[in-house]
């Protein structure tokens, strides 16, 4: 590590000792923001460990939609988030105006909400789903009828596994996952003919029925550092790579990479996150993550109705 970053490292350990503060990071944050975390998870999972904790401060090294989930299940506490312009496409692509319309379109079917949305469209949901329970929670649902946003290749892909109920997609997606082809796997598979290809369900549909395992990020990893494959071929975001060789270095986690060596499946909102912008965050106290009493409450009821069926 560079002087300059043990420099930064070392203020932040000092700023996060005197405000009490918890430092939260997603899997597909910079290695060093990963390895400085006193947590590293999934959203629901991160905002689920502040909850747990007696900090004050909660410091959210990710994008804004998981910022915001972490103030809906912990509105007492301070929530930083070290980058505002850090936000979410596919989120973004949901818009509560245009949910709503939905919603009264089709007054019989369940709004299934993916937590990677805004807090506003949460409210308008029956319940959230995250990729690793969305089956589980829509099969235990009593409405027929389907409405889930904002991802159309997470919903297609939990459509064809609950076949008994009627799907109408949001036509949302991730664009570094769905930039993701089954070319650029097949290819990494010549090379690698004995690995296993695991992808996210955000991915494509012609490149999930590619791959040998199809999950969640935490479901991801448990597969790669797992499988009996020395080597596992990885489609999701790149930051994950620097998690998977913490967990199993006995393994090759091999990403496509494309013509900048830059992973094909690289989030550039996730990466605007910095060791300085953590640290300035925490010094200055700015960037908190301020919600409306109403939205709050009314976002933590299909939070609450995920967490009680999973």
């Amino acid at each position: 590590m560079q002087v300059v970053e043990r420099t930064v490292v070392d203020e932040i350990n000092a700023l996060r000792k005197e405000k009490n503060a918890v430092i939260l990071a997603h899997y597909y944050q910079r290695g060093e923001i990963q390895d400085i975390a006193d947590f590293v998870g999934d959203s629901l999972e991160l905002a689920r460990k502040a909850q747990q904790t007696d900090a004050d401060i909660i410091v959210f090294a990710g994008v804004k939609f998981m910022a915001e989930t972490a103030k809906i299940l912990n509105p007492e506490k301070k929530v930083l988030h070290p980058n505002p312009e850090s936000g979410c496409p596919m989120a973004d692509m949901a818009t509560y105006e245009g949910v709503k319309k939905l919603k009264e379109q089709h007054p019989d079917a369940a709004v299934v909400a993916y937590v990677n949305t805004n807090a506003d469209v949460k409210t308008l949901a029956d319940v959230i789903v995250t990729s690793r329970n969305a089956v589980k929670v829509v099969k235990s649902l009593k409405e027929d009828k389907i409405i889930f946003v904002p991802d159309q290749f997470l919903g297609s892909f939990i459509a064809k596994q609950v076949p008994e109920k009627e799907f109408i997609l949001w036509k949302g997606f991730c664009p570094p996952h769905f930039n993701l082809t089954p070319d650029q796997l097949l290819a990494l598979k010549e090379q690698y003919p004995d690995a296993k290809i695991a992808v996210h369900p955000e991915c494509n549909t012609e490149t999930v029925k590619i791959a040998d395992f199809v999950g969640s990020t935490s479901q991801i990893i448990e597969f790669a550092t797992t499988c009996d494959a020395k080597n596992v071929i990885i489609g999701t975001e790149v930051g994950l790579k620097h998690w998977l060789e913490k967990v199993n270095p006995n393994k090759n986690y091999i990403f496509p990479v494309n013509a900048d060596y830059c992973g094909t499946v690289h989030c550039c909102d996730m990466k605007k996150n910095t060791l300085e912008k953590i640290r300035d965050v925490l010094l200055e106290e700015t960037n908190e993550i301020i919600l409306p009493e109403d939205i709050i409450e009314k976002a933590r009821i299909p939070l609450d109705r995920m967490l009680s069926i999973v």
